[in-house]
């Protein structure tokens, strides 16, 4: 999956309409820049990548009024909002995504409605624990002999994640259950991104 797209395109939509600076700015707040590859030159040339599938419609808006060139605006086509949640509902069900990926899928796990994200973190759940028994019942029956050698910890490592990611999200789905978080249909929500002229703090 390009965790790229889902981040860009889940900026823009949260935005509503926004030009690359802004994007780019939200991004390095949420300090997407150090834990994926959302580097500016990335974001730029997914903006326009986007807009040439016809996922992004950009709008060029009139000169700055300190002289600089014309901004191009974006929003979420029909086709881009489906692609949207399609990615997000990836991210959020998969147990073999990268961490990148679950991470900007969790970022933006409010703009599902509730249910539906508790039945995506129940999904991935069933895979984590269906992975870990693949594990042990193909891979490690038992303790890896010691014969394995260091390969042994290969096995206690797969092992050790399917259960601590088990762990946590079976927790996120408790906190979701009881209610945590303004989700999508539930009405007035913050979103964490800079007003305008602040200076990101986070930057590089």
């Amino acid at each position: 999956m390009s965790v790229m797209r889902l981040l860009v395109l889940g900026a823009v939509r949260q935005r509503g309409r926004a030009h690359g600076y802004q994007v780019r700015n939200d991004l390095e707040f949420w300090g997407a820049h150090q834990w994926s590859n959302a580097k500016p030159g990335s974001i730029y040339h997914a903006l326009k990548q986007l807009a040439k599938e016809g996922r992004l419609h950009a709008f060029d808006t009139a000169p700055s009024t300190a002289g600089g060139p014309p901004r191009t605006e974006y929003e979420l086509t029909p086709e881009g909002d489906a692609t949207y949640l399609h990615l997000l509902r990836e991210a959020l069900r998969a147990h073999d995504q990268r961490l990148d990926v679950l991470t900007s899928g969790v970022g933006f796990i409010v703009d599902l409605p509730r249910a539906e994200a508790i039945a995506l973190l129940k999904e991935r759940v069933a895979a984590l624990e269906g992975w870990r028994h693949e594990v042990v019942t193909y891979w490690s029956p038992g303790e890896p002999p010691p014969e394995w050698g260091h390969i042994g910890e290969i096995m206690r490592l797969w092992l050790h994640n399917a259960d601590s990611s088990a762990e946590w999200t079976r927790g996120l789905i408790a906190r979701l259950e009881a209610g945590a978080y303004v989700m999508a249909g539930e009405g007035e929500r913050s979103v964490d991104t800079l007003p305008d002229g602040v200076e990101n703090p986070y930057a590089p």
